[in-house]
């Protein structure tokens, strides 16, 4: 009885083992900011222009986060391992937009990966981008519309979308060139202009129509062109009563000066008559 009394204690042991057991925590001592800077100023703005053109065209919405150039934590492996930066561009839909991040840690969003991600390709990046990053974010993102574009090549502009089978199948650009992406319900595009000084093809969104998606100051701009337009049109029609009015005033007086001739006529008319009548 003896060896199965000792087997029975093994095993409550076992048994006891595995209710303490815990499973290991994700790192916490995470570092938002490694201190690299873009690559160039060029990459910079068009990154910002991505994020603060989307936040301009969903002002009213809180539902979703848009963010670039900041770390995004997948694992602890590679929270660990420090092997990944994140994208230059991403967007996560169906969160919550009011929270205050410093990069985007998965397991602290309740396992969301980002919907939509641009990367900004230069030598140093490009291989990288399409190869090792393109397979990560279809394989363990899943992400949904992935985009790589060179800020200094307007034809570079490429596309992929998640199919029903899970894998990336390039997307067909439009007459213009440009992609659609359907987690966004936007096109993506270029647009020759100057933002922040520095003048190239940019990209930008549009929606569905194929109106640009503006920037703050270009929204701005365009509402104080069309009070100005307005205003102008408001002096045009002022001017144009104004106008009307004296021409109005101007046929009274021309009447009027036509009724006092035709008085002054028949005043002579009758004068005559009467000198007529005292002839005879």
């Amino acid at each position: 009885m003896a060896p199965e009394t000792a087997v029975t204690e093994q095993t409550v042991e076992v048994l006891q083992e595995s209710v303490d057991w815990q499973p290991p925590m994700p790192p916490t001592d995470l570092i938002f900011d490694d201190g690299e800077p873009l690559e160039s100023n060029r990459h910079r703005i068009a990154m910002n222009t991505l994020i603060r053109s989307l936040l301009q065209l969903w002002a009213d919405r809180n539902d979703f986060f848009a963010g670039g150039n900041m770390f995004v934590y997948y694992s602890s492996t590679q929270a660990m391992n420090r092997d990944f930066r994140g994208p230059d561009f991403f967007v996560t839909l169906d969160v919550d937009g009011t929270k205050e991040r410093q990069g985007w840690v998965v397991w602290q969003e309740n396992g969301r990966y980002p919907d939509v991600i641009v990367e900004l390709l230069s030598e140093s990046t490009a291989k990288v981008d399409k190869g090792v990053k393109k397979e990560l974010y279809e394989k363990v993102f899943r992400t949904r519309n992935y985009y790589i574009y060179d800020p200094f090549d307007t034809n570079s502009l490429t596309g992929w979308r998640l199919n029903a089978s899970q894998k990336y199948e390039p997307i067909t650009p439009d007459s213009r060139g440009w992609l659609w992406s359907d987690a966004l319900g936007l096109w993506l595009g270029t647009h020759q202009g100057t933002i922040d000084r520095e003048t190239a093809d940019w990209l930008r969104f549009y929606d569905e129509t194929g109106n640009l998606v503006l920037l703050p100051e270009e929204a701005e701009k365009q509402r104080a062109d069309s009070e100005a337009q307005k205003a102008d049109a408001e002096t045009q029609r002022a001017e144009a009563e104004t106008q009307r009015a004296d021409a109005e005033a101007q046929r009274a007086e021309a009447e009027a000066q036509r009724a006092e001739a035709e008085r002054q006529r028949a005043e002579r008319l009758a004068a005559r008559l009467r000198e007529l009548g005292e002839e005879v």
